[in-house]
């Protein structure tokens, strides 16, 4: 029985401390990335944001696509060896810049050690600091550049809402959220992502309805920008804002928006951008077909598509973070 007791007491404190560990290597992580970009800024001119744009959006596509490797480093940048080497280039794994630029690859070489390696965090920051630099110089110039990368309009929209994000509070560590309406309101909520819809034809419901009064403030959940906010006639008032890891977050029915709450907005957790109600199920204006609720939904970008997945598991969690903090 005691060697039992022992072995929970061991197992009890471990968990913590893993936990704990985790944390601080992540930290670590981050600084790592903050010092490279703000390195890669001083030798190229393009802003540290936008390079942690494109490293936050590579990392949320490595999440989701199971064929492309996770990073070995601290930088989530991924390019494929045909782009990078050439597509003509018999050596998919050449580091040789003269070579490299024979075939007409990408790769450069961004610590000085005379060799352009596709794993290595420098060389891959330089190298695409250095092509979207051909394009020019202005913020706009360099989207133009993100395009000819990524060939995804998607790509380019998310990067530069990273980027707002990242400039805006100037730290990496944005993982915070919070519920989407205040905790001391009346309201409810369950598990209806997949419920039969009928307005408007036979479909899925793709989120779930948080049931509460007319006004009653709706809250971003996470960090990011406002992607659209106006009228749609299943929708009514909504607001869509798309956070660094991808996701669309969708609050649909509203009874109107926060002042100053446009598009290109940067949000954070908690703040204000709208209020519930009844609105949507027709024409612009139509209100009252169903009781006051948020509709909430989330759907995730992969790169390649962009698709719906139930969001309550993770208002749940939100819900009991946000109660945590409160208390302590």
């Amino acid at each position: 029985m005691r060697k039992y007791s022992f072995l929970i007491l061991v197992f009890f404190f471990l968990i913590p401390a893993t936990v704990f560990s985790a944390e601080v290597d992540e930290d670590k992580l981050r600084n790592e990335r903050m010092m490279l970009f703000h390195k890669m800024e001083t030798v190229t001119q393009v802003p540290w944001y936008l390079y942690a744009g494109i490293d936050q959006y590579e990392r949320s596509i490595r999440r989701s696509q199971k064929d492309i490797p996770r990073e070995k480093g601290a930088v989530a940048i991924y390019i494929t060896p045909e782009k990078w080497t050439g597509a003509a280039n018999p050596n998919k794994q050449d580091t040789s810049t003269e070579s490299i630029s024979f075939f007409g690859g990408i790769g450069l070489d961004g610590n000085g050690d005379g060799k352009a390696e596709r794993t290595n965090d420098e060389d891959l920051l330089y190298t695409i600091g250095d092509f979207l630099q051909k394009y020019g110089t202005t913020f706009e110039d360099l989207q133009i550049g993100l395009w000819d990368f990524y060939h995804r309009d998607q790509a380019v929209r998310t990067i530069t809402s990273n980027s707002a994000v990242y400039k805006r509070f100037e730290t990496l560590k944005l993982d915070k959220h919070a519920f989407p309406v205040p905790l001391h309101a009346n309201y409810s909520y369950r598990s209806t992502w997949g419920d039969r819809r009928g307005w408007g034809g036979l479909r899925i419901h793709e989120g779930t309805d948080i049931f509460a009064s007319y006004g009653v403030s709706v809250k971003a959940t996470s960090y990011g920008t406002v992607e659209t906010k106006g009228w749609n006639e299943y929708g009514g008032w909504r607001i869509g804002i798309r956070d660094i890891d991808g996701n669309y977050h969708y609050y649909a029915h509203l009874n109107g928006f926060e002042k100053g709450i446009e598009k290109g907005s940067v949000v954070q957790p908690g703040e204000i951008i709208g209020y519930v109600g009844s609105s949507g199920y027709g024409p612009k204006g139509t209100a009252g077909k169903f009781p006051p609720h948020l509709h909430y939904g989330i759907y995730k970008d992969n790169g390649r598509t962009e698709w719906s997945y139930d969001p309550y598991p993770s208002l749940r969690l939100w819900e009991r973070q946000e109660r945590a903090r409160k208390k302590s």
